[in-house]
């Protein structure tokens, strides 16, 4: 390697890019264009460094497999700063498996991390956490180990394990701040952010008030009966009855909870459940059969009870009953959520996260942004979708995720 490479290389890894760019720019050799491929996605120019980093792995030899790796890493950690996850993790398996017999540890490391990153913005948390658990983070460099402590924290905090989460927190700040790199020290404080913001809103007989991540884990694990719209289930103890899948079910479960401790009238019930001003006799019909088989899921968690007027739900050995509800309205709230961290996603990316059609992410991206709330750039195939940081509360409840809540 020679000095201007190695200067390079040296300053890529402070976080200075354009310092690295200095030395590179004029160079057209397969490491001089990793390297400013790198530098271009830290300044944030992705296509640009997508195109420099496969020249160059196209322009390494047969010899210099692990250079190649070390382009196809790069260019993984890219398509994940854009949001393209669509693609096969097999390169990048293929990649880390030529880094571990090379002995090129820290970049394997990496090349781990990347895939842990990805499996938390497409939710699937048993996944991540397995492949955390395998990482190996004694001697990591301090710029790894923050990646590694925020991937952690952020683990944690959508399982609702706040003090996990603030103890990764704690090692992610110290990494960061041995590591000198800016952005690192950036993410570090945002992530330290969203556990002081508001994170949902109780809604409980008589009033309703915000409550942070501490506050929903709280209530979780106290005896209290929760509707919980974030998770779009009830919960009560240990006890979890997902109804993510049974929205009539759940929209009925959460008009009862509402009205607790008082009941709440049939018509209201039909307004509620099958969207309709005027209910009639079918109506009632359906009300009852699906009345009939709420009261069954929900038995050792609570009763409902028929009243004169309609119905009233009752929680077992008198505890109350509480509504957990996002802190955005709307049935695009875990899309917002999404968009809330400020990158550009594709439609594609968007309906893998929340394994969901394309078509139904692209109505609902439709809707939001005829309301002002959400912003395209590109267009066709190169369309990505972009959303102003909510700074005055955390999505994270909100995110995909397929690690169950027993």
């Amino acid at each position: 390697m020679d000095s201007l490479i190695a200067a390079s290389a040296r300053a890529l890894a402070s976080g200075d890019a354009l310092g690295a760019l200095k030395r590179v720019a004029l160079r057209d050799d397969p490491p001089a264009l990793a390297l400013r491929g790198i530098a271009m996605a830290q300044l944030g120019e992705y296509a640009r460094a997508r195109e420099l980093l496969r020249r160059a792995g196209g322009g390494f030899g047969a010899h210099e497999a692990v250079a190649r790796a070390r382009c196809v890493v790069a260019e993984a950690e890219v398509a994940l700063a854009v949001r393209d996850l669509g693609g096969s993790p097999r390169s990048l398996m293929a990649a880390l498996d030529i880094l571990d017999a090379h002995a090129d540890h820290a970049n394997a490391q990496q090349a781990r991390l990347i895939a842990v990153r990805r499996l938390l913005l497409i939710g699937r948390l048993e996944d991540a956490a397995a492949a955390l658990a395998k990482l190996d983070t004694h001697g990591m460099p301090p710029s790894l180990a923050a990646v590694a402590g925020l991937a952690t924290v952020e683990l944690a905090l959508r399982s609702l394990q706040i003090d996990a989460a603030r103890a990764a927190l704690d090692r992610a700040r110290d990494a960061a701040e041995r590591s000198r790199v800016p952005a690192l020290l950036s993410e570090v404080m945002q992530a330290h952010k969203v556990l002081q913001q508001p994170a949902a809103r109780l809604f409980f007989h008589g009033g309703e008030r915000e409550l942070d991540l501490d506050g929903v884990a709280k209530l979780l694990a106290s005896n209290t009966l929760v509707l919980d719209a974030c998770q779009r289930g009830l919960r009560s103890g240990i006890t979890w009855l997902p109804l993510a899948r049974r929205p009539i079910l759940f929209t009925l479960a959460r008009a009862l909870a509402q009205a607790w401790p008082g009941e709440i009238d049939r018509e209201s019930l039909i307004r509620f459940a099958f969207r309709t001003r005027h209910g009639n006799e079918s109506h009632r019909a359906r009300l009852r059969v699906e009345i009939s088989r709420l009261r069954g899921l929900v038995t050792g968690m609570a009763q409902i009870n028929a009243t004169s007027r309609g119905f009233v739900l009752q929680s077992l050995d008198g505890h109350s009953v509480a509504v957990l509800a996002p802190p955005i309205d709307g049935d695009q709230a875990s899309l917002v959520a999404l968009l809330a961290d400020g990158a550009a996603w594709s439609s594609s990316a968007l309906a893998l996260a929340l394994s969901t059609s394309q078509r139904t992410v692209q109505r609902a991206l439709g809707e939001l942004e005829a309301a002002g709330k959400v912003r395209s750039i590109g267009r066709a195939r190169m369309q990505r979708w972009l959303s102003p940081p909510l700074t005055e509360f955390t999505t994270i409840l909100l995110l995909p995720t397929l690690m169950p809540t027993e």
